[in-house]
């Protein structure tokens, strides 16, 4: 992968495969951050209002209950959506950010919690200020909370879809007679995934052979760790037909959408 300071991530399979992502950029990721802090203090006042009543009991008391309210939410928020939304959370999902892990592997729970229980320290003395200085001066972009987490932030640019019929070569996707199971898959499986297995079809003619087969059989067994599709819909078929099955399952849908 790329060291220099640049606003793009780069990341080179061993099969000669590169793929780039955008990193989101500090002005990005405060605009992000805001729609989440005024998500956050909406949701936060309206639980107060309802501890309110604690107040008969005692001022002191429902003040307290307040804080511990708004530092349980602004710490849960993130965690939750981030882990819920494959990375993102309300700003980020409209402002098309991303968190991932670094190396471009998937995300990990353990990653989501490190880096939001270090929102504190990043957010101090006020306005994200010390981490909005070191997502300035750091190679990636990141702050102190993407450093512990091994995490990034990329932007998801808007993309025209592929034409999946001249893509696809109209072969048969067995994977169709399971509706199910591929609603299970584009669930599951996240935006950057998606790209990758789409890239690698897109792609395929610039592979020496056996460099091809050995990157459709990686690709093939990290999809079958995702959504298992049943023997009869796998039997018979080529990995580089696998795949182009997962992508008409993840682009179709969104293709056939007006």
């Amino acid at each position: 992968m790329s060291t220099a300071k640049t606003n793009t991530l780069t990341i080179k399979t061993p099969e000669g495969i590169t793929f780039s992502l955008q990193l989101a950029g500090p002005i990005t990721r405060f605009l992000a951050w805001s729609i989440d802090f005024a998500t956050i203090l909406v949701v936060t006042s309206i639980l107060n209002t309802c501890f309110a009543i604690l107040g008969i009991i005692s001022v002191d008391l429902a003040y307290a209950i307040g804080i511990l309210t708004f530092f349980l939410i602004s710490i849960g928020y993130g965690i939750f959506f981030e882990w819920y939304w494959q990375g993102q959370t309300l700003g980020k999902k409209l402002l098309r950010l991303r968190v991932m892990d670094e190396q471009g592997l998937q995300l990990q729970i353990s990653q989501i919690v490190i880096r939001n229980l270090l929102r504190a320290v990043d957010s101090l003395p006020g306005l994200y200020l010390v981490g909005g200085l070191i997502c300035l001066i750091s190679k990636r972009a990141q702050r102190l909370g993407d450093f512990a987490a091994n995490t990034i932030v990329v932007w998801n640019p808007r993309i025209l879809e592929p034409d999946l019929d001249q893509l696809l070569e109209g072969k048969y996707n067995s994977f169709r007679d399971y509706p199910h199971i591929e609603a299970r898959l584009r669930q599951r499986v996240s935006p950057p995934e998606a790209q990758i297995a789409l890239q690698s079809v897109l792609r395929r003619d610039e592979l020496e052979p056996n460099a091809r087969v050995e990157l459709f059989h990686d690709i093939v067994s990290y999809f079958k760790n995702i959504v298992e599709f049943p023997q009869e819909a796998t039997d018979g078929i080529s990995d580089e037909q696998y795949v182009r099955n997962v992508v008409d399952a993840l682009f179709r849908a969104k293709a056939s959408v007006t």
